[in-house]
């Protein structure tokens, strides 16, 4: 299980597939900030849960499924 500790700000965040899905903010409880000023994440926060992520490698969050199901699925900040 990844910890929380692990993630830190401004990591790039990638789907199963290799894309950009946005870059780290911060963590926020067992979920992960996206920073908005990222145009992977369209200039806005979004939430993404820590049981997406599948492994960090490479100074990444791997995610565990892809950037157009992360994107479909993250939940906006407001």
């Amino acid at each position: 299980m990844i910890q929380a500790a692990e993630i830190k700000e401004h990591m790039e965040v990638v789907g199963s597939d290799g894309d950009h899905v946005g870059r780290v903010d911060h963590v926020v409880g067992t979920e992960i900030e996206l920073a908005k000023f990222d145009m992977g994440a369209g200039l806005k926060h979004h939430m993404i849960p820590l049981t997406w992520v599948d492994r960090i490698e490479d100074d990444k969050v791997c995610l565990n499924l892809t950037k157009d199901a992360a994107k479909s699925s993250w939940r906006e900040k407001h």
